[in-house]
């Protein structure tokens, strides 16, 4: 039977074949990532991987580290969108490390993004997500976003929590080009059920979501930083968006 991941599609099976096949045992080569908890990884299934975020890097670290299970990740509809032959290196790159075309933003695009993730995992498949949002830059752990938990108890899917220690030394914010000194090491936790928690309501999904951060903390040893990861914000309208309760907390 061939890999639901490989059929799905949003990914051409001969680029995505190439991708895990050339770009993933080059990636192990130059980066010797240390890989802990393999055995745990459901080896068939949808799954959803939750892992803190640290890099840039992360979102090719975990589908390198769960290799040969295929993993989808939402990347910027940008770059899959561009012209000419810098266009096409960059539909062609993320198309074949699993990356799925998305408008990140609030409101309706959140949801789109959202139904995207479910319609893979409902295909069989797994899908990877850092429910801090965005990076951490000072390397604090920050309080997760509940839409890892709105899919888990949406399909039913367990969640497999990660720690990523180095990615953050590898490739720093603002960096150009990632580090050949620096080891990374992906710890791979327990598989959580999270029906436990009930109907997919807002207090389930926050519940279900400290958990899953619980798990994640425990792999990572970061420091806590109780609150969202949230850039400042720019400009009036997005500070009227801030504002506004978007999430229950």
């Amino acid at each position: 039977m061939s890999d639901p991941a490989e059929a799905h599609p949003h990914t051409p099976s001969w680029v995505y074949s190439f991708g895990r096949r050339a770009l993933a045992p080059l990636a192990r080569a130059l980066y010797r990532p240390r890989v802990e908890g393999k055995d745990l990884i459901p080896k068939s299934g949808p799954v959803i991987f939750a892992s803190n975020h640290l890099s840039v890097i992360d979102s090719f670290a975990i589908p390198i580290a769960a290799a040969p299970r295929a993993v989808h990740f939402l990347a910027k509809s940008e770059y899959f969108t561009g012209t000419g032959v810098k266009g096409w290196l960059s539909r062609t790159f993320f198309t074949a490390v699993g990356a799925t075309p998305v408008d990140r933003g609030v409101g309706q695009a959140a949801m789109e993004a959202l139904e995207q993730q479910k319609a893979i995992l409902e295909s069989g498949a797994a899908i990877a997500l850092h429910p801090e949002g965005t990076r951490s830059r000072d390397g604090r752990l920050y309080k997760g976003r509940t839409g890892v938990a709105f899919l888990a108890l949406e399909t039913g899917a367990p969640v497999v929590p990660i720690g990523l220690i180095g990615t953050d030394r590898v490739m720093p914010v603002g960096a150009k080009m990632p580090s050949l000194r620096e080891r990374v090491v992906v710890k791979f936790g327990e598989p959580i059920e999270l029906s436990h928690h009930g109907a997919n309501s807002g207090r389930a999904r926050r519940t279900a979501t400290d958990e899953i951060m619980a798990a994640i903390h425990a792999l990572s040893g970061q420091e806590l930083a109780g609150v969202y990861n949230e850039l400042p914000a720019q400009g009036a309208v997005e500070k009227i968006k801030r504002a506004l309760p978007h999430e229950r907390k």
